[in-house]
């Protein structure tokens, strides 16, 4: 059987750190992107033909369910969910409704559609991988202040994770969640550099996570040795 992995948000830092480190394990690799296309074109030219580019825009259903079709024809056997609206920290009352839709569609609904096509395939030929990339928000008591749409829209791929784990269960996919705390990433361009600075001071290892320091959970649930896990829900937070 080929191995052959999907990402969706490869254009992400989190997204081409972990495709240069376990590329080389796979047939193909789908790299699904929206913005920032050199940096896929920086995997073609390391990787050559393996990488397959995808260009859909996740906040348009129409282009969701097209991109569903199209890596549905590939035999994935390993997906990778990474979207998310970029973090741009408001009070509650300053967020309107439409903010929580873009954070649901891109990474809600996405996921949701994706999964859709993929899941019921790979519990057919009795195998696959499927990690979401969560938060550590959402194992964060109390959650920080002013991220209540990005917090909601995460606590909501939890929930989606976790059922689909359940009902996946015993059909060898094990679907699981890393929950990182904050990287220095270019998702970061729309937070206060008095927020990120903050947060590296008070983290235990006096810097904010790297996706490096990130992307060797994702390459564990990936692998055959964690076909007894799932529904787990990964914390990596440097012991914050």
């Amino acid at each position: 059987m080929s191995n052959v992995l999907f990402v969706s948000g490869a254009s992400s830092d989190t997204g081409t750190a972990l495709i240069k480190r376990i590329a080389d394990d796979y047939d193909n690799v789908l790299c699904h992107y929206r913005s920032r296309p050199e940096k896929i074109d920086e995997l073609q030219t390391k990787f050559g033909e393996k990488i397959i580019r995808l260009e859909a825009d996740l906040s348009d259903e129409s282009q969701t369910i097209q991109l569903s079709n199209v890596v549905s024809g590939y035999g994935v056997t390993h997906f990778v969910h990474l979207p998310a609206v970029a973090i741009r920290p408001e009070r509650f009352a300053k967020q309107p409704w439409g903010k929580f839709m873009d954070e649901m569609n891109v990474s809600v609904r996405s996921a949701v559609i994706l999964s859709g096509k993929l899941l019921p395939a790979m519990a057919k030929a009795k195998f696959g991988r499927v990690v979401f990339m969560l938060t550590s928000y959402t194992v964060a008591e109390p959650p920080p202040k002013f991220m209540v749409p990005y917090t909601t829209s995460k606590y909501a791929l939890l929930g989606l994770m976790k059922s689909l784990a359940a009902e996946y269960a015993g059909k060898g996919v094990a679907i699981n969640g890393v929950s990182p705390g904050m990287m220095d990433t270019f998702f970061l361009e729309g937070t206060s550099h008095l927020i990120v600075e903050k947060n590296a001071e008070e983290s235990p290892i006096k810097r904010n996570l790297v996706p490096e320091d990130v992307i060797g959970a994702f390459e564990f649930l990936l692998s055959k040795q964690a076909a007894c896990i799932t529904g787990q829900n990964l914390a990596v937070t440097a012991g914050a």
